[in-house]
Formats: structure tokens, sequence, C-alpha cells
């Protein structure tokens, strides 16, 4: 049955040594998910079941395999049976396979075959499935976050920049804050970025203290680069709900399932972008302490992306979020190839492991295989290195944590058979899950909203217009002070007239001085100068 059982039922008296050493291990009294049957070795299966407790899951946990073995089918059954019992999921859905979570599975002889292996009475069904696209590219609901939501600390992991030019990036963001400019897409903040690198922008550049021009130089062909891989359309509004992750229709937890096309392509930012996700969710929940079963558990799938050149302060800020989003109870699994991807702080917090097949191929492989082998409790097993290389696809090795808190033994276990379909959804079903959403007309169109990229246009724009009009004041005195002249001139000609006037008056004023002759010369040589 796929519903997590809710009490132990009787089992056959164990039979080998392994079995009695593992199996009082796993007998728990609450509900539990369902994993498969115990191993004693490769050949001989046991009647004992290994199981998680359902209000364990959200002390976190690791799946973890090398490619073909297994880990994508074992998410997949662990999300229908959380959804059965009605616990919301979340995962990335890296290769599109788990789209088939809505549709019934197929049966046949090898599922047949292996249900009655390990007791499973298996029946085909669906599940409830929302399907999310990041910016809408691809099939489902647009997911956009703004980026002033996103911040720099995320930001600067997809960016690859250092820690340097990531401690500016977060002065910029400040600036944007301070200066009540509000950061919505990429274009807002390559908008800020170019105007602190102009010289408009000198002077504010100049008050932020830490950033200096060349620093905000690389930031900006950084993010020229980032959107040339098409990143624009992940930033913008209107801005994911996380609420809308919780949802419970007819007794069972939604499955959201994010789209990663081209991951390839941009796998920091996919990476980070989930990250982004749980940073919200713990944002916004409230504290619950211990629950009967978790609000919502998140899939992490591909983790070593996350972590792949991650910065201190980036790392410290995962492993505060896994440590204090229990208390929200939000359980969350990360999913990889190998333990070793997970950095120790994040590994210490997780209480259940399902690794399936490690290879060791290279001398980094055994490496990473004895490593991993240390991190485990004691196991009945002689070799567990041994048991780690020879397990089949399907198979795992798996330790959870029990209801008092305390790692169950390590058990070989042979996992069920997932009981939706173990293939993507048909194109028309994803395209009929898609138009029958109920969140498609909330996500769909960006409402009008005033950014950081008019905001500074128009203040640019304003302060052009200001110094055009202080200039025009300033310019006003000294376009009269250059009409000086013809007034000189018109104060000339009036001083013009009045000697030529009063010429007479000067001449009979020298004349009584016995020299009438030179007088009359004098006003003579006055009136043809005055008159030329």
């Amino acid at each position: 049955m796929t519903e997590a059982s809710t009490s132990a039922e009787p089992t056959p008296p164990p039979a080998h040594p392994i079995e009695q050493e593992i199996a009082p291990g796993y007998q728990f009294q609450g509900a539990a998910l369902e994993l498969g049957g115990l191993m004693a070795d490769a050949s001989t299966l046991t009647g004992t079941r290994i199981r998680i407790p359902l209000a364990m899951l959200n002390r976190h946990g690791l799946v973890a395999g090398a490619t073909g073995t297994g880990k994508t089918k074992t998410l997949q059954l662990m999300a229908e049976q959380l959804s059965a019992a009605g616990v919301p999921v979340f995962a990335a859905d890296i290769k599109g396979d788990l789209s088939g979570l809505a549709v019934p599975g197929e049966g046949g002889e090898q599922v047949t075959a292996r249900a009655a292996s390990v007791g499973q009475q298996w029946t085909a069904q669906g599940f409830p499935v929302e399907l999310f696209a990041i910016g809408g590219v691809g099939t489902g609901v647009p997911v956009r976050v703004t980026m002033a939501a996103f911040g720099p600390v995320l930001l600067a992991k997809v960016l690859g920049l250092n820690a340097t030019q990531e401690s500016s990036l977060e002065l910029v963001f400040h600036y944007a804050k301070q200066k009540e400019l509000p950061l919505v897409s990429l274009a807002d903040l390559r908008a800020i970025v170019k105007f602190l690198a102009s010289p408009e922008g000198k002077a504010d550049l100049k008050e932020l203290g830490g950033l200096s021009s060349a620093t905000a130089g690389v930031i900006l062909r950084e993010l020229i680069g980032f959107s040339d891989q098409g990143a624009d359309a992940f930033f913008g509004q209107p801005e994911l709900d996380t609420a809308d992750f919780l949802r419970v229709v007819d007794g069972k937890g939604v499955i959201s399932l994010l789209e990663l096309p081209n991951l390839q392509d941009r796998p920091a930012l996919f990476s980070t972008f989930l990250m982004w996700l749980l940073g919200d969710l713990f944002r916004d929940l409230p504290e619950e302490g211990d629950l009967d079963q978790p609000k919502l558990v998140f899939f992490f799938d591909e983790a070593h992306l996350l972590f792949d050149d991650a910065s201190e302060a980036f790392l410290d800020q995962i492993a505060q979020t896994v440590r204090l989003i229990r208390s929200k109870g939000v359980g969350v699994f990360f999913v990889t190839q190998s333990p070793t991807d997970v950095p120790d702080e994040v590994l210490a917090q997780l209480g259940s492991r399902i690794q399936h097949q490690l290879r060791a191929h290279t001398p980094n492989d055994a490496k990473a295989l004895k490593a991993t082998v240390s991190t485990y409790p004691h196991s009945a097993y002689d070799d567990l290195g041994q048991v780690l290389t020879s397990l089949g696809i399907g198979e795992a090795v798996v330790t959870v944590m029990s209801e008092k808190g305390a790692p169950t033994p390590v058990a070989w276990t042979r996992l069920r058979a997932p009981e939706s379909l173990m293939d993507p959804a048909p194109a028309a079903t994803a395209d009929g899950i898609v138009a029958a959403s109920p969140l498609a007309s909330k996500y769909a169109a960006a409402p009008p909203t005033e950014s950081a990229e008019d905001l500074l246009a128009q203040r640019q724009a304003d302060a052009a217009e200001k110094a055009e009009a202080e200039k025009s004041a300033k310019a006003g005195p000294e376009a009269g002070s250059k009409k000086e002249p013809q007034k000189k001139s018109d104060r000339g000609g009036a001083i013009r007239d009045a000697v030529l006037d009063n010429v007479d008056d000067v001449a009979a004023a020298i004349a009584p001085h016995g020299k009438k002759q030179m007088a009359r010369s004098i006003t003579n040589a006055l009136k043809k100068v005055f008159r030329r």
C-alpha cells in the first residue's frame, strides 16, 4: 500500500543473524514511510520492513548514489507516500521524470515481482501535482522572484564573485534601499550599477566608500553576461508566494514540481534559486516545534551544484537555514551522487540517509567510499564498503532517525516500486495540469510597477532639466552685460551733443583773455571732430 503505515504490524521471528540485530531498530509505533525489505546479503531478502518515521522527516535527510542507481525512483516513492499522508512535497524536476507522479503507473512482470518480494500491495495511482517553471520558461506556472528578495549573497554565488566583489554588491543593494530604488528585475540592478559607474553617479559612488569604479565595472559585466544567458526571465513580478507549496487537496498533499530546463547552462542559478525558496519558507513560516508530521518536505536534487565554489558566507547561510527550518515543520532532503558533495556542517544536520550504489573505480572514488563508510553508525555487515559498491539498481543502504531520535541500524534495503508512472507524463497531460491550475492566472501576468530603471531615468532627466534652467538663469545678466557697448555708445553721443551745444560758450570764455583767434580755431576744430 502507498499510504504510510500507522503502527507496527506483527512480523515473524527473525531467522537470520543480521535480521535479528537490525529488525528491532525499525519497529516504530507511529506513522512511517515504507521504503522496502531488509536484505541480509545479495541473495537473501528477509521479512523485516525498513521504514522512516513520518514525524522524523523534518530532521532532514540525504539520498545519494551514482548515476543510474535509482535515486529518482526513491524520491518518487517517498513523494507518493508523503502525498498520501497529507504532506505537501516540493521537488526540483531536473530530468523531467517526476511529472509522471500525476499519472497512474504501468504494471508489468518486473513491478509485480518486486512488489511481491517486499510485501507491497501495488496499486497503480496518480497524485495531485502542480507544475512550475522558472520565469515561465518550460511547462508550468511561471515562478519569479524580485531582485531585492533574491538578495546580494545568493546573486554573488550565481555570478561567481569573489569576497570583495560580493561585499561591493551588498553596498549596491544598500544604496538602492537608501535611495528608495525598487529592485525588481535584473535590468533594475544593471541600471543602478551603470549609473554608479557613470560620471553622473561619481558622487554617490564616493559616498558608498567600499565600492570602487573598477569593481562596479566587473559587476556590470557579469550582470550583462548573466542577462545574455536568459536570466532576465527569472527576476520580476508577480513574486512567488511560497505558501502555495503547502496545499492539500482531498486529503492528499500537493506535489509541486519545478522544471529546470537547460540545467547545464545555468547550474548555479537554479541551485541558488532553490535555496532562495527554502530561505523564503523559513522567513514566512511560524515556529511549530515537534509535529506528528511535517508541513512540507523539500527535495533538493543535484545538490552538489549548490555547494560548488560556494563562499563561506553562502555555506554558513545554508547550514543555518537547514538547522533552523526544522522547527518550522519543513524537512529537507538533499539528492546527489556522493555524500562528500555535501559540506560537513550541512551533512551533520541530516538525520536519514538512503545511499544507493557507490562506485570506486579511481583513487578519488576509493577515498570518497572510505569517507562515506566512516560516517555510518555501527554496521552488522562485515564489510559495509563492499556492500555499498555491490548494491543493485533499486537497492540502498539505509539508516534513519528513530522515534527516540537515535540512528537506526544500517540496513541493506530492496526498495519498493513507485505506484505512479515511472516516466515523464505525456505532453498533453502536463499542459492540461497547467491549464487547470488555480495558480495559472495568479502568476501569469506581471503587474505594472515603477522600477529602479525608470526612476533613475526620470531622476537623471529631472537633474538635466534643472541644470539647464540654472544655466539659463545664470546666463541672463551676462546677456545684459553684452549690451553695455551699445549703452556706452549712446552715452558718448549725448556727451558729444552737449559739447557741441557748449562750444560757443567755451570760446566766449577763452576770448576775454586776448586770444580770440586761438579760441576760434579751437572751436572750429572741435566742431569738425564731433561731426564726423
